[in-house]
């Protein structure tokens, strides 16, 4: 029979350049792969499997990826007050596990979220982005008008079919709500890009991302996401702009007797919103 297990909550940082990603692939160097590996090694179990809030595409970063792991009791026991010492001493420089502890009864990492909120750093100085922030930092190469970006961006947020925005994947759906984005210009050159929602469909971030880039340089009007997401299908327009600048900041959890009916609910099928086919 097999033993009981606890399941354990880690929080999680990378820094994502070297990675492919977060998701195992043979061959391939990834941020669970280097967890999975470094937990079998320090708790001494032949294989420990990972669920995380958000899969990040490569090169993409995280300061705050939450991950869950069913670990034996006995296992937790002995070991789980050693956990984060003895990962420091065999994980890579580029993963951090900054908490672990056990999860309340009905937590799931991925189905439990009410939100996950990422942020876009880019840069728009004349001479390019700092040489020891160009890991993280995208350089846009206009002048970038934050105003126009935020008036694009609001005629986004609600509930919609971001197809538009979105890498369609077989049997998965593209209709999210968007709870927030919006810029601001935090230094003379640098803007942060704040992108809040329920859950995010492949390469949306970085979609939406590259059409308010391309509104706040000039070479289209305020209107235009919004067309292009009422279109409701992948429009080649739309520059994917690179991941280096994108970071997982925040997974935010409701109280913890609300865990399960949250997961119960982000598993259902999501239905087009009122008035717009899926």
């Amino acid at each position: 029979m097999d033993e009981t297990k606890v399941r354990v909550r880690l929080d999680v940082a990378y820094d994502g350049t070297d990675f492919s990603g977060w998701a195992a692939q043979p061959g391939r160097r990834t941020v669970q792969g280097e967890l999975e590996a470094a937990l079998a090694r320090v708790l001494r179990l032949p294989k420990v499997s990972l669920t995380c809030a958000g899969r990040t595409d490569a090169g993409v970063h995280a300061r705050g990826q939450v991950v869950q792991a069913d670990i034996p009791v006995s296992t937790w026991e002995s070991e789980g007050e050693r956990l984060l010492r003895r990962l420091a001493g065999v994980l890579p420089a580029d993963v951090r596990v900054g908490a672990a502890r056990p999860a309340p009864p009905g937590f799931d990492a991925r189905f439990s979220p009410l939100f996950r909120r990422y942020l876009y750093r880019v840069s728009d100085a004349p001479h390019g982005v700092d040489p020891l922030l160009r890991r993280d930092v995208l350089w846009h190469r206009r002048p970038l008008d934050v105003e126009r970006m935020n008036e694009a961006a609001r005629r986004l947020l609600g509930e919609h079919d971001f197809a538009a925005f979105c890498r369609k994947r077989e049997g998965a759906t593209t209709i999210r709500e968007l709870l927030r984005l919006e810029w601001e210009r935090v230094d003379e050159h640098l803007l942060h890009g704040t992108v809040q929602a329920d859950a995010f469909c492949h390469n949306m971030v970085r979609a939406l991302v590259g059409a308010l880039l391309a509104v706040g340089d000039g070479r289209r009007e305020v209107d235009w996401p919004a067309e292009v997401l009422g279109a409701g299908v992948r429009d080649s327009a739309v520059h994917v702009v690179g991941p280096h600048g994108l970071s997982l900041e925040e997974v935010r959890y409701p109280p913890d007797e609300e865990l399960a009916r949250r997961a119960s609910l982000t598993r259902r099928v999501r239905e087009p919103p009122c008035g717009r086919p899926a």
